[in-house]
């Protein structure tokens, strides 16, 4: 084991900052292996998780992949499986061979993929189901045929999702506080649609600040943009991580 330097012997203040690095997850929401690498490289530690998706996926596939997980990165694949159990059962264990730390599917695909889903990842890999997506309103629900409201759906989907054997879920900061106090506090809840006060929103419709996602709950959050689109995604990151643990403190 390599000796440890003096900048490695944590003092109590920096080991909480490193545990909300480690709850930081930076998506890497860009077309090619260049650019991802590019940003992985001048964030470096500053974050702890790096997240793949399905546009950066489609593009360069699983290579991209086994590079970052190679390199020492955590990687949370966050590509929504949803299909029939023998399918997404299939790719999640093509995934967990990736060596992947996250891996998202639908909650909506129902108990018996998401069954399917937990007995492929064999505790491999941290199974997280997505309850509904931030994009989304009441509204959008109701034209797809869903009577209730967005919290309902969440909570709903959030129960299935750990009665299926998932070890977490992805939902809005918005519902956090109702999901937090159903699922306890071991259970993942990651959240998208994370903005630093005075950012966009985007395409996003239910968003808050990093502040309020761990303030409500939240075991990790999600930031594009106010990261990776920074003159210094350096300093950008560590200013959301003293944010986060501010908020860790005052909770």
């Amino acid at each position: 084991m390599a000796a440890r330097t003096p900048e490695s012997v944590a003092s109590p203040a920096s080991s909480t900052l490193m545990e909300m690095r480690d709850r930081l997850i930076v998506a890497l929401d860009v077309s090619t292996a260049a650019e991802a690498q590019q940003l992985v490289q001048r964030i470096g530690d500053a974050a702890g998780i790096y997240k793949v998706g399905l546009q950066l996926f489609t593009a360069e596939g699983p290579q991209l992949v086994r590079n970052l997980v190679s390199s020492g990165r955590k990687v949370f694949l966050d590509l929504k499986l949803h299909d029939i159990p023998n399918t997404v059962g299939h790719a999640v264990k093509a995934a967990a061979e990736l060596g992947v730390y996250m891996l998202t599917v639908h909650a909506s695909g129902g108990a018996a993929m998401l069954g399917a889903a937990a007995e492929a990842s064999a505790n491999r890999i941290n199974l997280l189901a997505v309850t509904v997506l931030t994009s989304l309103s009441t509204d959008d629900l109701h034209q797809v045929g869903i009577p209730d409201q967005v919290a309902d759906q969440a909570l709903r989907m959030a129960a299935l999702a750990r009665s299926a054997g998932c070890q977490g879920i992805v939902s809005s900061p918005r519902e956090l506080v109702p999901l937090r106090n159903l699922l306890g506090e071991d259970f993942m809840i990651v959240t998208p649609g994370i903005r630093p006060a005075g950012a966009e929103t985007h395409d996003q419709q239910r968003t808050a600040t990093p502040a309020q996602a761990i303030s409500n709950g939240a075991s990790h959050i999600v930031v594009g943009r106010p990261i990776t689109h920074a003159s210094d995604p350096v300093r950008a990151a560590q200013g959301i991580i003293r944010e986060m643990e501010q908020a860790r403190i005052n909770r």
